[in-house]
């Protein structure tokens, strides 16, 4: 059953000393909840993402999105049509930078009421985000919508995954190619890594976001409760 929720900023601070903030949302009523990390698109932590994360609050998460931009731009939210400008900021973050994030966002949701177990979702480049999670924070599962550059900056670090993984793909994106959803999976069954991979074959690069030309309401329609079934057997 959904339940009303209550989102604010909270601050934050990453291992390396960094400060930044994140999008909070937590169901309304008292009590111990499990944590997930919701990692931005390119574009911010904008609309779309807080509306996710307020999505999986109202399941009964405590639902957390960092904004992995603070260092160039503090709470930047960018417009889905002019993607140079998200690149600029994009372009500027770093792999050890972004574990770093990963890893104070996961110590805060820890910290501040999630039950003893956490979880991480991201899409487009927050995709990626969350397979990275899954290498280097406490994360006990992690779900990536279309996840650019995990092909080919991470696979060779599959090894160091230790979370189980659900990989969501568009079969007409036309930004991963096929080729590389392929190597992801070839490199997680090499490294012996638990993992779910669904392809949605009519759908496109950012296809669970309302706010995109290239938003396939059945693909998100039909991924959203595999995520629920998901972090619902892993989570709790």
């Amino acid at each position: 059953m959904k339940t009303e929720v209550q989102s604010n900023w909270v601050d934050l601070e990453s291992p390396d000393g960094s400060r930044f903030s994140g999008f909070l949302a937590r169901p309304g009523r008292p009590g111990s909840y499990p944590g997930i990390l919701v990692f931005m698109e390119a574009f911010g932590v904008n609309r779309h993402i807080r509306n996710v994360t307020e999505r999986i609050a109202q399941e009964g998460y405590l639902a957390l999105a960092p904004d992995l931009y603070h260092r160039s731009a503090s709470r930047w939210e960018g417009s889905y049509e002019d993607f140079s400008h998200a690149m600029a900021h994009l372009r500027r973050v770093t792999i050890d930078q972004l574990s770093a994030d990963v890893q104070g966002a996961c110590r805060w949701l820890s910290a501040n009421g999630a039950a003893g177990a956490v979880g991480a979702v991201g899409f487009c480049f927050g995709g990626r985000v969350a397979f990275l999670s899954s290498m280097v924070a406490p994360v006990r599962a992690a779900c990536s919508f279309y996840g650019g550059g995990i092909a080919p900056e991470l696979l060779g670090r599959a090894k160091d995954v230790h979370a189980p993984l659900l990989l969501f793909w568009g079969g007409r994106d036309q930004h991963i190619p096929p080729e590389q959803t392929r190597a992801t999976s070839d490199a997680l069954r090499a490294a012996g890594k638990s993992f779910i991979e669904v392809t949605f074959s009519e759908a496109g690069h950012g296809f669970f976001c309302e706010e995109r030309g290239s938003y396939d309401p059945e693909a998100a329609r039909m991924s959203w409760p595999l995520v629920l079934e998901f972090f619902g057997h892993h989570l709790r």
